[in-house]
């Protein structure tokens, strides 16, 4: 793998992670998170971890609303957290 393609990777990877915490209707609410930051980052490491790339961006693409993550997601438990913080739960 060249550096680019790891690039690509990882921005592939981070844009699945966004969509899936915009999906689940949880993005805004990790935002405002104290050190947010440092919690966004080890998202995007776990995403980034992750073997199930396609099937994300398939499993994305089919549902247009969801309340839970598919189970392979490796930041399902935060995600979680987050719904409850946001009164989702």
């Amino acid at each position: 793998m060249t550096f680019l393609d790891y690039l690509i990777s990882v921005d592939a990877r981070t844009a699945l992670m966004g969509r899936m915490m915009q999906k689940l209707g949880v993005d805004r609410q990790l935002k405002v998170l104290p050190d947010h930051m440092a919690v966004t980052n080890r998202a995007v490491d776990r995403c980034r971890a992750c073997g199930h790339q396609d099937e994300c961006s398939t499993w994305l693409d089919e549902h247009q609303q969801a309340d839970d993550p598919p189970d392979y997601c490796r930041n399902r438990d935060l995600i979680a957290r987050l719904q409850h913080a946001a009164g989702q739960r």
